[in-house]
């Protein structure tokens, strides 16, 4: 049996503990059961079920706590995980695009470099070109000026073959009068010594006007020769001549003249006939006189050319001529020179005037004289054209070559 004292003692123990007192409550209902105590016996059975239910609910909150705590500790422990991974991913992005920058750069370099090399490489076979370019420019321009040179002094040769045979007339006529001039002189002397009368002093006066008019013939023909002189020594420079009044139809006529006889002096079988119409209006023109002239010859020259070797091919019934118009119309002069040879070919028209280009065998022609022609008549502001003239009865035969001039009168 348990004493009222010991129950006491236990019921203040327990009171001091709820787990304790759940624990020791059934007990205590037990005892007062048995001590006929129902009543105390139910309060201590009620207050073990009410403490076991609340050290249940207790210890179940106490364990969601702590399931609470070890989420809250995991999501924590997620989140730093995730935090750790999400700086590692970003320093290992870090070190990726740092390292892709780098051989980006690297490759970027590289390429730079090669390319760099690549146009120095270039730039210096560019240089090794341009100054080889530049050289073979030089040799050309030095090779032109030699055939362009090569050239006029052909043409000079040309003229100088008309000139000797021109000159000689005029002096000739200086030799003959001057041997006549010295005989008269002597006559006058020898007339001084007679005594003087009416028929002596008229045949005195007679001498005299004799003199006088050899002399002019003299002076003529001086003059004459100093213009063909003149006339060459213009011819053999080079361009850039200035622009003075000329007689367009004597300059014509004169080179006419000059390359005819200048052929013949080279072939003496030659022949050939001369046909001009020369416009009277149109009087002196402002032109280069040697330029134009040059042109004119090397017009007549190949004209003479062409007919003579037509003439060699065609011994019988065939009469070389070469024809030369001078015209003045609105605006411009005009000065064409035609022959009755076997004309232009087709296929060479177009390159006619082109420098080096000739259809004269080897070595009797540079190719040049109507390219420089063609310049020299474009630097006056003129024209040069080349066609053919047909047959009047047959018009699809070519009778011959025709080059017109164009100037333009200023």
């Amino acid at each position: 049996m348990v004493s009222q004292t010991n129950k006491e003692n236990i019921m203040s123990w327990g009171e001091n503990s709820d787990t304790y007192t759940a624990e020791i409550s059934p007990l205590l209902a037990e005892i007062y059961y048995a001590n006929h105590q129902p009543d105390s016996a139910y309060k201590y059975l009620k207050l073990s079920v009410t403490l076991r239910d609340s050290l249940n609910t207790t210890e179940r909150v106490r364990q969601f706590q702590i399931l609470t705590s070890n989420e809250a500790n995991r999501k924590d422990q997620l989140i730093r995980e995730n935090r750790r991974i999400e700086r590692e991913y970003k320093n290992k992005l870090m070190i990726g695009i740092f390292t892709g920058g780098l051989i980006v750069l690297l490759g970027l370099a590289i390429f730079l470099y090669r390319n760099n090399k690549q146009k120095q490489k270039a730039n210096a076979l560019l240089n090794n070109q341009k100054d080889s370019l530049e050289n073979t420019l030089a040799e050309l321009k030095l090779t032109q000026k030699q055939l362009i040179q090569s050239e006029k002094m052909a043409s000079l040769g040309e003229l100088t073959a008309g000139i000797a045979h021109e000159i000689q007339n005029p002096l000739n006529f200086v030799n003959n009068f001057s041997e006549v001039n010295l005989e008269l002189i002597e006559e006058l002397k020898s007339q001084k010594l007679k005594v003087k009368n009416g028929d002596s002093e008229t045949l005195e006066n007679e001498l005299f006007d004799d003199i006088v008019q050899n002399l002019e013939k003299i002076n003529h023909h001086g003059k004459r020769a100093d213009a063909i002189v003149k006339g060459m020594l213009q011819h053999s420079r080079s361009g850039g001549g200035q622009k003075e009044p000329t007689d367009i139809n004597a300059l014509v006529d004169e080179y006419l003249r000059l390359s005819y006889h200048g052929l013949r002096a080279k072939d003496k079988s030659f022949n050939a006939t001369l046909k001009t119409d020369f416009d009277a209006n149109i009087g002196k023109q402002s032109i280069v006189s040697q330029d134009i002239g040059r042109v004119v010859l090397n017009l007549l020259t190949n004209a003479f050319y062409v007919v003579n070797d037509k003439k060699k091919s065609t011994p019988t019934g065939y009469e070389p001529t070469v024809t030369v118009i001078t015209r003045k119309t609105e605006g411009k002069i005009v000065i064409s020179v035609s022959d009755n040879g076997n004309g232009i070919p087709e296929k060479v028209k177009e390159k006619i005037f082109q420098p080096f280009f000739t259809t004269k065998p080897t070595g009797q022609g540079t190719g040049l004289g109507l390219s420089l022609s063609y310049d020299i008549i474009k630097s006056h502001g003129g024209n040069l054209t080349a066609t053919n003239i047909t047959d009047n009865e047959n018009p699809e035969l070519v009778a011959g070559a025709k080059f017109t001039i164009e100037i333009p009168i200023n």
